[in-house]
């Protein structure tokens, strides 16, 4: 396909995107961009949400790592399950009791000022790293895909890339991201599905055949109990996928966002709950791309690639599957990785706005001119970090950034736990140097646990280490104060 077409196609994607900016941006002020009125219908907020919880990254990586770990990712996708009950149940009804617009105002309301800039800190840290290594990724195939062969330099590129999120998340902000995330949601499931579709239409199998093909294959084992210094040993990962969604969705400004704007608790949790219940079911339509792309390419004789997770990417764009296989992986793609990436723009903007700059203390007019500021500035930003991480250019580096931003969450996982599960109040100037060593500490522990732990290799339930310490690390400057 001609990166003239790959081109047509993105423009009038974004054609749609920038309509739907224009139709719900109409009357938007500070209340529309940071939580959408409190009017998002819950329905559409938990569509959305489906597409920022996946990601470009996982749009990608999933169906690649059906070939080393089968379908062993389900067991933290049901770990999200129990993790989405803490988040509706204990958190979202703390935050809608307090009215926040940042849920770091609580670490303030709590703790006081150090605790709480800590907790903005580490989620601008966090959000920073991440939406910039997903806008990376999306950057580097738009360049191969279309800007290669016009002779536009990457930094152009990234340029662009930025200035497309700014210009339909400018004015509406949440009220326009919860409309534009359901149409990217839309667009990277279809691209799941269209491909599934193709592969089954060349192997002649009907849909009752696909089941039957994937279940039987060597790719479709979920449970893992045997091996429990293993990455992929169930408790470990299903432990981990709760943890995972308390800190990634209910300490994170950029999820909860999309939550509050929702008319009230109740609507709130019905949004909660539904997305759960359906990603758990998305999750296992891309585990089963992934088995069908690997079947596909042992029955036709296709080479796997070293790095797996360009299995899906070689095959949708090779021809092989067809026209509308690349048209909806080009699509789906972009989809992934704005959906994220847009909402995080707008969650960064959101938080220097309350937690930095204190724009719920100024006027209407002030608050919109800082606001409106704010965002071209953190556009900058994420301009900034992904031509560092295109300077770096090296892989391995740059995976290792986007976990190191990971372990940030452990200290809004240890801040929120003391918060809740204590009345005592802290020696708050002490909470930034705790919160400062636990992160460090855990790394040092990932990278010997091998020698020092018998062979035992750290996974995802470092998170909740980290956690661990910076709760114990807090009650070494606990109060004698109690809470009112």
């Amino acid at each position: 396909m001609s990166s003239t077409v790959i081109a047509g196609i993105v423009a009038l994607y974004f054609l749609i995107l920038l309509l739907i900016a224009r139709y719900t941006a109409k009357g938007a002020d500070n209340n529309s961009f940071f939580v959408g009125n409190k009017n998002s219908p819950w329905y559409l907020v938990a569509f959305g949400m489906i597409g920022t919880s996946l990601s470009g990254v996982t749009f990608i990586s999933v169906p690649g790592w059906v070939g080393d770990s089968q379908f062993s990712y389900l067991q933290m996708v049901l770990g999200y399950l129990l993790g989405y009950v803490v988040v509706a149940n204990v958190l979202m009804p703390l935050y809608y009791k307090l009215n926040l617009t940042s849920i770091y105002t609580y670490l303030d309301q709590r703790f006081g000022f150090w605790s709480y800039k800590t907790g903005a800190f580490y989620f601008l840290l966090s959000r920073t790293i991440g939406a910039a290594f997903r806008l990376y990724l999306v950057a580097n195939v738009l360049q191969i895909a279309i800007f290669d062969d016009w002779g536009i330099p990457y930094y152009l590129t990234v340029a662009i890339t930025i200035l497309l999120i700014w210009v339909y998340t400018a004015k509406g902000g949440i009220k326009t991201i919860v409309w534009t995330d359901s149409l990217q949601t839309l667009f990277m499931l279809l691209a799941v599905g269209v491909a599934i579709y193709q592969i089954g239409d060349q192997l002649n199998l009907g849909f009752s055949d696909l089941v039957s093909t994937i279940s039987s294959s060597d790719y479709s084992k979920v449970f893992f109990f045997e091996d429990w210094k293993a990455s992929n040993f169930f408790w470990k990962q299903f432990l981990s996928g709760a943890f995972i969604t308390i800190v990634m969705t209910g300490l994170d400004q950029d999820m909860m966002q999309k939550n509050l704007s929702c008319k009230n608790i109740k609507e709130a949790k019905w949004n909660m709950f539904s997305m759960s219940v359906v990603l758990v079911f998305v999750n296992l339509l891309f585990l089963a791309l992934g088995a069908l792309l690997f079947i596909y390419s042992n029955q036709n004789g296709i080479a796997i690639p070293t790095k797996t997770d360009e299995l899906f990417p070689s095959l949708a764009l090779g021809n092989s599957l067809g026209i509308s296989v690349a048209v909806f992986f080009i699509l789906g793609l972009i989809a992934a990785a704005y959906s994220s990436a847009d909402s995080a723009l707008t969650a960064l903007t959101t938080s220097v706005c309350v937690d930095f700059l204190g724009v719920q203390q100024k006027t209407e007019i002030v608050g919109q001119v800082l606001r409106k500021r704010t965002h071209i500035v953190m556009s900058l930003v994420l301009y900034v970090v992904i031509l560092v991480f295109s300077l770096i250019s090296d892989e391995s580096v740059i995976s290792s950034l986007f976990k190191v931003a990971g372990y940030t969450y452990g200290p809004l996982l240890g801040l929120y736990a003391f918060g809740l599960l204590h009345k005592t109040k802290l020696k708050d100037k002490w909470v930034p140097l705790i919160c400062l060593l636990c992160p460090i500490i855990c790394y040092v522990i990932q990278l010997n646990s091998e020698v020092w732990f018998n062979g035992y290799k750290f996974g995802f339930e470092l998170l909740m280490l980290n956690g661990l310490l910076t709760y114990l690390g807090l009650h070494l400057v606990r109060s004698k104060e109690l809470t009112i």
